[in-house]
């Protein structure tokens, strides 16, 4: 029964472990598009304040110093999308120079909480069949065995029972 167990466990946990290449992919493919627009809008921003003789910084101290309330914030608006842009831009860098199996390690630090929220609604799982997918499965099946085979021993799942006049 043990045996089961913890085949049952480690199955389990190969199947959970092996989504993390696919789920890094979508999340990838949804960085890819952001960025695309965040670029665009900045790009149009730094032109729009070219045309007028302006830097970035200037354009958004002219937003900051208006007395209108509108303007200044917009003015924090661009800003924010600024921040974005290059934050979407470093995750894109990290991502890849990452190797394919590093990519789902990526996303415990530094990752875009509207992106991750977007790919885990729309997340499919798929099966692992890259070498990194089976690499991460192959990962997860070690841990949810030992992790199982550990629990069934706490709770005395498959002690052999001594026979009668046996020591």
């Amino acid at each position: 029964m043990r045996r089961t167990a913890v085949m049952a466990g480690g199955i389990a946990v190969a199947l959970a472990a092996g989504q993390a290449p696919e789920f890094a992919q979508q999340y990838r493919q949804r960085l890819g598009g952001a960025i695309e627009e965040m670029q665009a809008v900045v790009a149009r921003f730094d032109e729009d304040a070219a045309r007028s003789g302006l830097s970035r910084e200037e354009a958004l101290a002219l937003y900051s110093e208006s007395a209108e309330t509108f303007f200044r914030d917009r003015g924090i608006s661009m800003r924010e999308a600024v921040a974005r842009y290059e934050s979407l831009a470093e995750q894109v860098e990290r991502m890849g120079a990452m190797p394919p199996i590093a990519r789902p390690l990526a996303l415990t630090r530094g990752y875009d909480e509207r992106l991750v929220q977007g790919a885990w609604r729309d997340f499919e799982p798929a099966l692992p069949i890259t070498p990194h997918g089976l690499a991460w499965a192959a990962a997860g099946f070690g841990i949810g065995a030992l992790v199982t085979m550990a629990i069934a021993r706490l709770l005395g799942f498959g002690r052999r029972r001594r026979r009668a006049g046996a020591r």
